[in-house]
């Protein structure tokens, strides 16, 4: 069974996000005064040739630990197509 997994990374609290504070600067400039941070991230679609819905979030989890998230600077969540937001 394919299953559909989302993976959001954001730097973690602390880290400089140097995009974010500039594309709050430029939307501060351009009249948007009520915005009060912006972090940029990365938004990862995986498809995961899976026998359950748990196994397919492992794999994901451990995608994220071997290659697709620096964890020293960043952190993530991952979830599968349909799960509501907690």
């Amino acid at each position: 069974m394919i299953h559909h997994v989302t993976v959001l990374v954001f730097l973690k609290e602390g880290v400089l996000d140097t995009q974010g504070k500039a594309v709050l600067s430029v939307l501060l400039h351009a009249g948007h005064s009520d915005v009060r941070d912006v972090r940029i991230g990365k938004y990862i679609q995986l498809q995961i040739e899976s026998p359950t819905r748990e196994e397919a979030l492992k794999q994901a989890n451990a995608m994220c630990e071997d290659l697709l998230v620096n964890s020293i600077i960043e952190e993530y969540t991952v979830k599968l197509r349909g799960e509501e937001d907690a």
